[in-house]
C-alpha cells in the first residue's frame, strides 16, 4: 500500500496517481528518487570525529559529508552495544521487548526473523535495489549453531530485503572469521570444510590460551582466547576454511571495496545500502597505509581507516554524478570503548583525547556515553551544512524514508519508529518527544531531562571500567546544565522522576 509522498516527484507513487503514465514516465519518477547509504561505524563515540569539535583527530571525510548536510548533537542509538543497536535500526522496533537480541555469538541464528519486516524490504518493495556489506552481527542461518558453513546458509540477509549481501560472518574478534557472500562463504575450498564451535574446542587446534606463541599480531588482555586466526586469539573455536580466512588488514579495503562495486552496479537506478564497517572494533589492526598516522596506537589509526571508507564512498559517488540525490547518513552503532579486549596500548595511548566527548559512560553504559553517537545526515539537493540540537534517534529512519518514498509499512511493522524527516533534512527544531535508551537497564529522555531506572546490575564492567549507571536508586539528571550526569536529582524532583517513569512504563505495557 502505498500514499503520497512529501516530495510528489518522487518514485512511483506519483506515476501510480495517473492511471494512464506511461511506463517510461513511471521508470523516471522511480529512478528520481534519492538513493540512500547508511554508513554504521563500529564502537566510534561522538569525540571520535573532528566534525563533533574533538581537536586530537582529524576525519576530513566525515567532514566533507558534514559540510553539506545536518550534524546531530543528540542524536542516540537504541541501544549501548551491537547487536540490539542495529537490530533496532532495521526493524524499528525496540530491541529490549525481546531477550534474545543481547550481544550474538558468532554461531548465532537470524535475529531479525523472515516474517519481520525490515527497512530494506521497505525499499526494496518499493523499487530499490538493496545491499548490505561489512559487519553484521545479527546471525546467519536458522538455529544457533546449527549453520552447515560449507553450504549456502538459509535464512541470510534476502530473506529481510537485502538483495545483495558480502558479510563478515558475525563480528571481527568472534569466530568464524570469513566473509558471506549471499548466504555462501567465499572462497571455501570443499576439501578444508568450516567448523564452528562455542561449547568446545576442536582436538589438535592451538588457542590463544594454550598457545600463547603463535600470537603474533595481538595478544589478548581479557577474553579473546580462543581459536587463532591471523595471529590473533578470538571468542569461539574455528577448525578448516584456510583459504576463506580473512586477513585483519585488509578487512576495511575488502568491505569498501564491494560498496564501491554495489555503487557501480546500481548507479543507474535508486539503491539502498547498509553498510557497516569492521572499525574500530577490536582486535583494531588498520592497514599499513594508516598504521602509526594517529599517534594514538591502532585505535586511533582505525579511526582514520573508517575515515578513508567514508571518502571512497564519496568519491565513488562523485564519479558517477551521484552525490546531489544521494542521502548519506554517517553514524555509529553505540558509544565509544577504548579496551575492549586487547593489547593495543589504547588507554596509554589516548593522551588528551576524549571518544566519549562531554559525556560520560560509554559502549555497555546507561549513561549518555553509551548511545549519544555522532550522526550526520547529508542530502546536497534538500540539505545545507548545519547543526541540530533536535532529539532523533536512529529508530525512526524507518518511518522517515516510508515517509520520504510515499509508502505504508504493514501493520505491525516498524511500531516504535517515528517520521522525523523534517528534523532529519534539517527543516525542523523539533525531533522527538523523548527516546528510550538500553544499557544494562533502561533510561528515559526528552532531551532536557533524563530518567535511568534503579537496577541492581553492577556499577563498572569489569572488564573494561566503563561505568554502567547503574543505580539501586532512581537516577534523574537535568541534561542542559549537567550534561556530564553528576547531579543526581531524583530526590529533589520526585514529580519528573513519575512522570518519566511513567512513560517507560507506558513504553513497556505496549508489548
Amino acid at each position: 500500500m502505498k500514499r503520497k509522498s512529501l516530495f510528489p516527484w518522487l518514485g512511483a507513487t506519483a506515476s501510480a496517481l495517473v492511471p494512464f503514465a506511461s511506463a517510461q514516465a513511471q521508470q523516471k519518477n522511480i529512478d528520481e528518487r534519492p538513493n540512500v547509504i547508511i554508513i554504521m561505524a563500529d564502537d566510534i563515540g561522538y569525540g571520535d570525529l573532528s566534525c563533533n569539535g574533538e581537536p586530537t583527530i582529524h576525519t576530513p571525510n566525515v567532514e566533507r559529508v558534514a559540510n553539506q548536510g545536518v550534524r546531530f548533537t543528540d542524536a542516540h542509538s537504541v541501544a549501548a552495544t551491537s547487536t540490539p543497536s542495529r537490530y533496532s535500526m532495521l526493524t524499528g522496533l525496540y530491541s529490549w521487548r525481546r531477550n534474545d537480541t543481547g550481544i550474538a555469538r558468532g554461531d548465532a541464528g537470524m535475529i531479525i526473523r523472515p516474517e519481520q519486516y525490515t527497512i530494506a524490504d521497505m525499499f526494496r518493495d518499493n523499487g530499490y535495489y538493496t545491499g548490505a556489506i561489512g559487519k553484521w552481527h545479527l546471525g546467519l542461518g536458522d538455529k544457533t549453531g546449527e549453520q552447515n558453513w560449507n553450504e549456502k546458509i538459509t535464512p541470510n540477509p534476502d530473506d529481510i530485503g537485502f538483495s545483495y549481501s558480502y558479510l563478515m560472518a558475525a563480528t571481527a574478534d568472534r569466530t568464524p572469521c570469513v566473509y558471506v557472500e549471499n548466504g555462501k562463504v567465499v572462497n571455501l575450498d570443499p576439501n578444508d570444510p568450516i567448523y564452528v564451535s562455542y561449547e568446545k574446542n576442536f582436538e589438535g587446534e592451538p588457542t590463544g590460551r594454550t598457545h600463547p606463541e603463535l600470537l603474533t599480531k595481538m595478544v589478548p588482555s581479557h577474553g579473546h582466547d580462543q581459536s587463532i586466526i591471523n595471529g590473533i586469539s578470538r571468542i569461539g573455536f574455528m577448525k578448516g576454511g584456510k583459504s576463506a580466512l580473512w586477513t585483519d588488514e585488509f578487512i576495511a579495503d575488502s568491505i569498501t571495496t564491494h560498496a564501491v562495486q554495489f555503487i557501480d552496479q546500481h548507479k543507474e537506478h535508486p539503491f539502498f545500502l547498509y553498510l557497516g564497517t569492521n572499525d574500530i572494533h577490536v582486535p583494531r589492526v588498520p592497514h599499513p597505509q594508516f598504521v602509526g598516522k594517529s599517534g594514538m596506537g591502532p585505535r586511533g589509526d582505525a579511526i582514520l581507516e573508517f575515515d578513508w571508507t567514508v571518502g571512497k564512498v564519496m568519491d565513488a559517488l562523485d564519479k558517477y554524478g551521484l552525490t546531489e540525490n544521494t542521502i548519506v547518513i554517517v553514524t555509529s552503532d553505540n558509544g565509544p570503548v577504548v579496551d575492549d579486549g586487547y593489547q593495543d596500548r589504547a588507554v596509554e595511548l589516548l593522551g588528551d583525547h576524549r571518544p566519549w566527548g562531554p559525556f560520560r559512560g560509554g559502549k555497555y553504559s546507561i549513561f549518555e556515553g553509551g548511545t549519544r553517537v555522532p550522526l550526520v545526515f547529508s542530502w546536497p539537493k534538500h540539505t545545507k551544512k548545519k547543526v541540530s540540537k533536535a532529539l532523533v534517534s536512529q529508530i525512526d529512519f524507518f518511518r522517515s524514508f516510508a515517509e520520504l518514498i510515499g509508502t505504508d509499512i504493514p501493520q505491525g511493522g516498524a511500531t516504535d519508529s517515528q517520521n522525523h524527516l523534517n528534523a532529519f533534512l534539517g527543516k525542523s527544531k523539533k525531533g522527538r518527544d523523548y527516546i528510550v535508551e538500553q544499557g544494562w537497564s533502561l533510561g528515559v529522555s526528552d532531551g532536557t531531562w533524563k530518567y535511568i531506572e534503579p537496577s541492581n546490575a553492577g556499577k563498572f564492567d569489569r572488564y573494561t571500567n566503563t561505568e554502567l549507571g547503574n543505580d539501586s536508586k532512581p537516577q534523574l539528571y537535568k541534561l542542559g546544565k549537567d550534561i556530564n550526569e553528576q547531579k543526581n536529582l531524583a530526590d529533589k524532583y520526585p514529580n519528573k522522576v513519575k512522570e518519566l517513569a511513567d512513560i517507560l512504563q507506558k513504553e513497556r505495557d505496549k508489548n
